[in-house]
């Protein structure tokens, strides 16, 4: 009798054990998000003899990619990121933070209105320190979740000379991003049954993240811009990258690219892509791409409008169900400008499937969701003392987005991209990958320590960067509201081992966490 009470206590354990753990248990939630593109013409500074051997285009073309994420149902934020593409200022690029309305009018038609801070530039004499304020009023007609609008705006680089109103056209796509609380990260839910919950019938999304190494081999006509004289380009450059790509089909997808260099010339050239692929599979382990993508690059290199486009091939070895690698090569040019070079290098690609119990494309079922811990944060960071060339010293104020993923539930790797807006440095901009650490929570659960390692490349703003190499360690303390958002300090040092700069810097951001529900077949 004892053995059979025995037995049955065990395959009761195991029978509530099990539904703790099967996925119909987790609490996931579905956020509507927006990608809007927008186009606007800004007018330049002519009453202003800038250049003496140089005159102003009167106008600049300004695209921007902003990602939206609705607060209440009339309320929204996010981040956005713009170039120039048309003009002369090819290179004058900016990274800010978004606030937003939008209120239904009548049926179809609704009511816009936003304002954008942020940093970035290009040429330092026109934004000075490179801090943007943008606002927008204007309409939007929205259809099947697709929308387009029109508005009226002021672009104020406030530290500089661009300064005017504008009327700008946008277009708006749905990117739903469906995720679970940060609470429980790192966690295996078994998918044994079918649900008949709105949220599991979608099925899952397949995406790409890769990391890039590229060469640059310029030709032709290439240039450097003025202050390096206007010589051609001859030697290699080596540039380092980020790319999302998004799969419409099983081989059919859509990307988003961005680039900055770190040795050929003073640091300063940066590129934005967006595109398609299309994949053609050899085996299931190896396959060959082609991608195009349009999109601006510039700074460093002779004044042009920034519109470049950049057509790729290559192949991929997928090593793993979530690693690869790839080789690839392409032809980078200026539309219109004198900039051409071939392309060459490698990436270390991370596929990922997540947000459902079912593969988008062959129907096949889950068997297990792992959620994979994932935060999102915006900081002030101050530099001090920072080193230039040509100008004094001075202290810098940038704006920051940073992407944090966790190895486990210690270790997280990190990515950051960060412009100027105050200093006297607008144009200044890095971007760096590291290392962190967390501890465990201490005081009633409400606080934690970390410590970051990390390392990318910077330039523009004649920060003395030399080529653009820099490093920064940093470290600080964590104040955690609830489960998923949180504050934080911290401080560091920034150096770059092939220029002048060390500097002592202090950071102050606001993050929120999530878990990532990432499908294992």
């Amino acid at each position: 009798m004892k053995k059979i009470v025995f037995l049955v206590s065990i395959l009761s354990f195991i029978s509530v054990f099990s539904q703790e753990n099967t996925f119909t248990n987790l609490k996931v939630k579905e956020l509507s998000n927006k990608i809007r593109l927008n186009y606007t013409l800004v007018h330049m500074p002519d009453e202003l003899n800038i250049y003496s051997n140089y005159q102003l285009r009167p106008t600049m073309g300004f695209i921007g990619l902003n990602y939206n994420i609705p607060i209440n149902d009339w309320l929204y934020t996010g981040a956005g990121f713009h170039a120039a593409f048309t003009g002369d200022q090819g290179g004058l690029f900016t990274l800010g933070l978004n606030l937003g309305i939008n209120k239904k009018i009548y049926k179809n038609l609704y009511f816009d209105a936003n304002i954008h801070f942020g940093g970035g530039g290009g040429y330092r004499v026109l934004v000075d320190g490179g801090g943007i304020l943008y606002s927008n009023i204007g309409l939007q007609y929205k259809k099947n979740n697709y929308s387009f609008g029109v508005q009226y705006g002021n672009v104020n680089f406030f530290t500089g000379f661009i300064k005017n109103d504008n009327v700008s056209f946008f277009v708006e796509i749905p990117s739903t991003l469906r995720t679970a609380s940060y609470a429980d990260i790192q966690k295996k839910f078994v998918v044994n049954t079918k649900s008949k919950e709105e949220f599991w019938i979608k099925p899952a999304v397949k995406s790409v993240q890769q990391v890039t190494f590229d060469y640059f081999f310029p030709f032709g006509n290439s240039r450097t811009d003025s202050f390096q004289g206007n010589k051609p380009i001859n030697n290699t450059l080596s540039i380092l990258g980020f790319e999302y790509q998004r799969y419409l089909t099983s081989n059919t997808f859509i990307y988003a690219h961005v680039d900055a260099m770190y040795s050929g010339l003073i640091a300063g050239f940066m590129d934005l892509f967006f595109g398609v692929g299309k994949n053609l599979n050899l085996t299931n382990r190896i396959n060959l791409f082609g991608k195009m993508g349009i999109g601006a690059a510039g700074g460093r290199i002779y004044q042009e409008g920034g519109l470049t486009m950049y057509p790729n091939i290559g192949a991929d070895l997928r090593i793993t169900e979530k690693f690869g690698l790839s080789v690839h090569g392409g032809y980078h040019r200026a539309i219109g400008g004198t900039f051409e070079a071939y392309t060459a290098g490698f990436s270390l690609k991370y596929y990922g499937l997540s947000g459902g119990i079912k593969d988008p494309f062959t129907g096949e079922e889950i068997k297990e969701i792992k959620t994979q811990g994932l935060r999102i944060s915006a900081e002030n960071q101050t530099y001090f003392d920072v080193a230039k060339f040509g100008i004094p010293d001075s202290d810098l104020q940038l704006i920051a987005l940073k992407v944090q993923y966790d190895l486990n539930k210690r270790f997280y790797l990190a990515g950051e991209a960060s412009f100027a807006y105050l200093g006297k440095s607008g144009g200044y901009a890095h971007g760096i990958f590291g290392l962190g650490i967390n501890s465990n929570k201490f005081a009633n659960n409400k606080l934690s320590l970390f410590a970051e390692a990390a390392a990318g490349v910077a330039g523009g703003g004649r920060i003395d960067s030399g080529e653009g190499v820099l490093i920064r360690p940093t470290a600080g303390i964590n104040y955690h509201a609830n489960d998923d958002l949180s504050f934080h300090v911290s401080g560091g040092q920034m150096w770059s081992p092939f220029g002048n700069v060390n500097s002592s810097n202090i950071n102050v951001g606001l993050s929120y966490g999530f878990s990532l529900l990432n499908a294992k077949k």
